[in-house]
């Protein structure tokens, strides 16, 4: 190939002389070229791809950290809704036995007030009788004192004791 070029070169004038000066100088500028920019230029797309790279593993780290944190804040959701309910089961058992023992101290003073009614309906009865029977008591002896002193008929009699069961509604 190098000889085709030469031979068009030759024959068309160009002197074999400068082919050979250009091709010596374009060597002698690609060694210069590789010795002080091609190693610059290599080394800035080694330190590129390394960026890239450190980049990409930063990011995979990154994004695997977040997936850590999500499953982290799931669990300790999931933890706080589990404690949550448990606080609210406690509560409805608490409420539900304080209505319990309100209801039972309500019915025990309910029972109690109650109880209470009725012994006093008791001793209120039982004292009503012990005045009737004093009143019947006095009536009794009221009535013989006046048969004693007089001899009634039975009109008489009907009519004293008429007056004195008036007498007794009044006191």
């Amino acid at each position: 190939m190098i000889n085709q070029i030469v031979l068009a070169g030759a024959s068309e004038g160009l002197a074999l002389g400068n082919m050979l000066f250009v091709l010596v100088a374009f060597l002698v500028l690609m060694l210069l070229l590789k010795h002080f920019a091609w190693g610059p230029v290599v080394k800035m797309m080694e330190k590129r791809a390394e960026k890239v790279s450190n980049d990409l593993d930063f990011a995979e780290e990154a994004r695997k950290q977040a997936e850590a944190d999500a499953a982290e804040r799931s669990a300790q959701l999931q933890s706080a809704r589990t404690e949550a309910n448990g606080i609210i089961a406690d509560a409805k058992t608490a409420a539900g036995n304080q209505r319990d023992q309100i209801v039972a101290d309500a019915h025990a003073a309910a029972q109690a007030t109650k109880d209470q009614a009725s012994a006093q309906i008791e001793q209120e009865c039982a004292e009503a009788m012990a005045g009737v029977k004093n009143d019947v008591a006095e009536l009794s002896v009221t009535i013989a004192q006046k048969i004693i002193q007089k001899e009634l008929k039975l009109d008489d009699q009907k009519a004293l004791i008429d007056a004195y069961i008036e007498g007794l509604g009044n006191k």
